[in-house]
Order: structure tokens, then C-alpha cells, then sequence
């Protein structure tokens, strides 16, 4: 038997899942010498909050592109924004947000959001669960995996867990999601490294000491043997509830709006002295097939509801942690397992789609709009995709890097390949300054349109440099550049694409902290 298999047999009851008045949680071995030696922790009290919108949102009416208004509005005439109702962002005209996001807005205005357009991956998958499953573990669409990015950098952070732990140097939860089953994002190489509260209610239940009522039958008599034995052996149910307790007054939420419950937990024990790294939420309701919009007015509706409640409880969540002197601390970012398509469909909704924007928060958030607006055709096929500008674990990357301080060695253990740095955190968080590139033109290609071959122009900074070529479903088609420049130039390389039908592909570079999409035409 190996000698972590032996550990994990050996360990003692506690280790199992319990569950307390309805909170699900796992409580693991006590201090111990070993994890004192280990001198496990980054040192520093950052704290990453994850978002999870469910259903796959759709991010071409949410960051709406307002240099290319007419042909969103022809490819979605049904539930485009009115132009004059779309909000503006302060020092960007190219770039709004859905009228219901006055939240979102304000924290944009304030310095305390960064967007980053167009967030995707190779070789998209349309499946809620498939997708899902990508984006919590940070695979290739083609590669399954059974852990998850957060699980592997709360791994990487706390080596042998869960032996030694709790202990001195980190005496509460690694990470804790607010839902009933701890997600594959926190699954470590070897087990789950996060816990989770049930619900707020069960939370909330836990603090006054109610316990859920078991029925009068022999099995609600074990049941609450169970939970007896549960109370007196979880090791983490304490400091999170001595977290919580210490936390008497908090700013406002808004009512009837779940994800701003769940935030508000979170606040809570961040504020508490918990020392846990990674906190996750979610809100369902995306999957808008049909209903996405009134038809009165496209700005209310299902959609616009879904939006408004997650603006308003970020801005809550935001407000709160200012209130409670922990604002600096704490960072998040939203993701769904995927966009939808450009044009709508009859039925006033959106389809399955590929990239789409995502929002990173918090006051040491990047303010700007990361790449630019989407490409989208004059006359959108219900087949066409956004193009992907950012692959998104290059938005998991750069946060560990960035916010949780993970050295470049480590990260490309963590997130098994080596991902773009996007200056999505302030450079004072770990890291020195990013340049700027904005405005320059790093990628073309002549002649463009073309009929057969064209020549791909770049200009790269040396080190890693990619050019990915992606038609018009959001798919990786060629790779004709992944390789490292020992010295920074322009260069061209001849690409033949006799191979491809006409149309319209997108040419995507990246290198380093940069990349821009390039849109070519190929011609008879």
C-alpha cells in the first residue's frame, strides 16, 4: 500500500462527508507536526470569489458592441437593445452594458471592473455538462479530466492534504462553495480540497443552532445520531460558525435575489478572519432558448432580470466588502460553460454558442475592456460563432498568477499548459507592469480577401508566440504558429488554405500578456 493510500485509510471518521442542520461539509485530521513543516501557504491574504452563471449566458446582449450597432442589430432584431438604452462605459464609446446592469456600470465607473471580450476555447463544445466540466477543470475539449484548476492550485498550496490538517498555519477550509455539492472546479488530484454550505437558509440555521427536523421513524432516529456525532467531530464547523459570529452588521442586499444570498455569506466570513482561498457561487436561469426578451421592449424580460440580479449582487458584495474594511482583498470573475450564438432565433431567444465575454471585479480589478468587440457578420447565419479572443484559462492563470501570487513554474503545473498572462489585476498585486499594445497592429495578412494562399504578417516581443486560424463556428482549424522567438520582429509565413471552402476565417496571435484577432476573406 502506498503511503498516502494508508494515510487516507488510517484517518479517522471525521474525514468522511458530514452534515450539520443541512450543512454539507468535510472535516479532516487535527494539527500535526508534518503540516507545520510543510510551511504550506502563500503569504498573503488574497481571496478569489468565482461566479458560475448557469445555462450558458448570452454575452452579446450583456456587453453590447456599439461600433458594430447595425449588424447586431440585423442579426438580432428580436431582442437587440435599443441603441439610446444601452450603458455607457466612462473613456470607452466602442463598448455598453444591458440597460438592467446599472451595478455592474457603476462598479466599471468606479475602477472596480475589468471586461474581457470574447472568452472561449478550442474546439468548442455545446453540451451544458461537457462545456460545464471544461471550464471546472481547465481541459482540452478533447481531454477529460477528474480534478479541477481550483482543486490543483488549493493542492499545489497545501501540499499532503488532508493530512495535518486543520493546523496552526491553516486552520480552516481551503475552499467553499455555496451549493449543495462541492463542484469538479475544487476536486484536488486526489480528493475534493473545498467544502459546501448546503444553502443560506441551512447556513443561517447552523448560526442560531436549528437543527433540521428528522422524522419520527427509526431512520430519522439514526439520522439524528448521525448528526449528533456529526457536531462532535467536524473539525471546521466551528470556525466557520466563530467566522460568521464575529461579523454583526453588514451594508444592504437586495431582496428575493439569490446570488446576492450567497455573496452575502461570503463577505461574511471573509470579513470573519477565515483564512480560505477560494469561495464559489452560482445562479442558474441562462439556457434562454426562447422568452429571452419582451417584445415591447427588449431591455426587460427574462434575460434582463437574470442580469439585473447578478449586477446588483456583485455591486452589493462589493459595497458590503468596502463596508467591512476587507475590499482589497478580495477579487472575483464570472464564467459560463459557454455563449450563444449571434443571430437570434424565431423564438425571441439564442441558441448554444461558443466565446463570450466575462466580468472580473474588485478594487484591484483592471478598469478596461480586455480585446476588442466581437467580429459580427453584416448577415449572420444562425450557424455563426464569436471567435475567440482569450482562451480562458489564461483568465485562471493570470488570476493564480496575478492575485494569488503563484510563481510561472508552478502555474504551468497547475494549469498543464502555459497560458497568456492577461493584465485582468492591477500590477501591484504581485506582478510588475504589463505593456501596453493597445493600438498597434500585430497581426495581418496580404492579400486580404484572397483566393487560395495568403501571406500572415506578425510582430512579436520574443518567447512563446501562437497564431491559431478559426472559422466562422468559433473552432481552432490550424495552428501555423506555436513556438518560442528567441528575439523580438516582425515575421511572415505563407498559409494555404486550398483546402477550406470561402468565407470569412479569423487569424488569432498571442503573445505573451497580448493577442489580436485579424478577419480574412477567402474569395473564388
Amino acid at each position: 500500500m502506498k503511503r498516502r493510500d494508508f494515510l487516507r485509510a488510517s484517518l479517522p471518521a471525521a474525514v468522511l462527508p458530514t452534515v450539520i442542520n443541512g450543512f454539507s461539509l468535510k472535516s479532516f485530521a487535527a494539527d500535526s507536526p508534518l503540516a507545520k513543516l510543510l510551511g504550506t501557504g502563500t503569504d498573503n491574504d488574497h481571496v478569489l470569489v468565482i461566479v458560475q452563471l448557469q445555462g450558458g449566458n448570452d454575452g452579446l446582449n450583456m456587453v453590447i458592441p456599439i461600433d458594430a450597432y447595425s449588424n447586431y442589430l440585423n442579426a438580432r432584431s428580436n431582442i437587440a437593445i435599443v441603441q439610446n438604452r444601452i450603458l455607457s462605459l466612462d473613456g470607452n464609446t466602442k463598448t455598453g452594458l444591458h440597460p438592467a446592469m446599472t451595478g455592474l456600470q457603476t462598479m466599471y465607473n468606479e475602477g472596480k471592473l475589468g471586461i474581457v471580450q470574447s472568452v472561449g476555447y478550442p474546439q468548442p463544445n455545446f453540451s451544458h455538462f461537457r462545456a460545464t466540466d471544461i471550464w471546472m477543470s481547465a481541459s482540452n475539449s478533447n481531454q477529460v479530466l477528474v480534478n479541477g484548476w481550483g482543486g490543483r492550485y488549493l493542492d499545489y498550496e497545501y501540499p499532503n492534504f488532508p493530512t495535518g490538517y486543520p493546523n496552526s498555519s491553516m486552520p480552516d477550509p481551503l475552499g467553499i462553495q455555496i451549493g449543495s455539492v462541492t463542484s469538479l472546479v475544487f476536486q484536488g488530484p486526489g480528493m475534493s480540497m473545498g467544502m459546501s454550505i448546503s444553502n443560506p437558509t441551512s447556513f443561517y440555521n447552523l448560526l442560531s443552532g436549528i437543527e433540521d427536523a428528522a422524522p419520527n421513524t427509526l431512520a430519522g432516529k439514526e439520522l439524528k445520531f448521525v448528526r449528533q456525532v456529526a457536531k462532535q467531530t467536524s473539525q471546521y464547523s466551528n470556525v466557520i460558525k466563530n467566522a460568521a459570529l464575529a461579523v454583526t452588521q453588514q451594508s444592504a442586499y437586495p431582496a428575493n435575489n439569490s446570488l446576492a444570498d450567497q455573496l452575502k455569506i461570503v463577505a461574511r466570513l471573509v470579513k470573519g478572519g477565515l483564512k480560505t482561498k477560494i469561495y464559489m457561487v452560482s445562479y442558474g436561469g441562462f439556457d434562454t432558448h426562447s422568452l429571452q426578451a419582451n417584445a415591447a421592449d427588449t431591455a426587460t424580460g427574462n434575460h434582463a432580470n437574470l442580469l439585473k440580479n447578478v449586477s446588483d449582487a456583485i455591486k452589493a458584495f462589493q459595497d458590503d466588502l468596502k463596508f467591512l474594511g476587507v475590499e482589497n482583498r478580495v477579487m472575483g470573475l464570472t464564467f459560463s460553460e459557454f455563449g450563444r450564438r449571434i443571430k437570434s432565433n424565431s423564438s425571441s431567444g439564442t441558441d448554444h454558442g461558443s466565446a463570450a465575454p466575462l466580468f472580473v471585479f474588485g478594487s484591484n480589478a483592471n478598469q478596461m475592456v480586455h480585446g476588442t468587440n466581437p467580429a459580427i457578420p453584416a448577415n449572420a447565419t444562425t450557424n455563426d460563432n464569436i471567435p475567440m479572443q482569450y482562451d480562458f484559462r489564461s483568465i485562471y492563470a493570470s488570476m493564480l498568477q496575478d492575485w494569488l501570487c503563484v510563481k510561472n513554474n508552478d502555474l504551468q503545473q497547475i494549469m498543464l499548459q502555459n497560458f497568456q498572462n492577461i493584465p485582468i489585476v492591477k500590477t501591484s498585486a504581485c506582478n510588475p507592469a504589463i505593456p501596453n499594445t493597445s493600438g498597434l497592429t500585430l497581426i495581418d495578412n496580404y492579400p486580404n480577401p484572397f483566393t487560395q494562399s495568403t501571406t500572415i504578417r506578425f510582430t512579436t516581443s520574443g518567447g512563446h508566440t501562437l497564431i491559431q486560424i478559426m472559422n466562422t463556428l468559433g473552432q481552432v482549424i490550424a495552428t501555423p504558429v506555436d513556438r518560442e522567438y528567441p528575439t523580438a520582429g516582425t515575421y511572415s509565413i505563407p498559409w494555404d488554405s486550398q483546402y477550406l471552402g470561402t468565407g470569412v476565417y479569423y487569424a488569432r496571435f498571442q503573445n505573451g500578456a497580448v493577442q489580436q484577432v485579424r478577419t480574412m476573406m477567402k474569395v473564388k
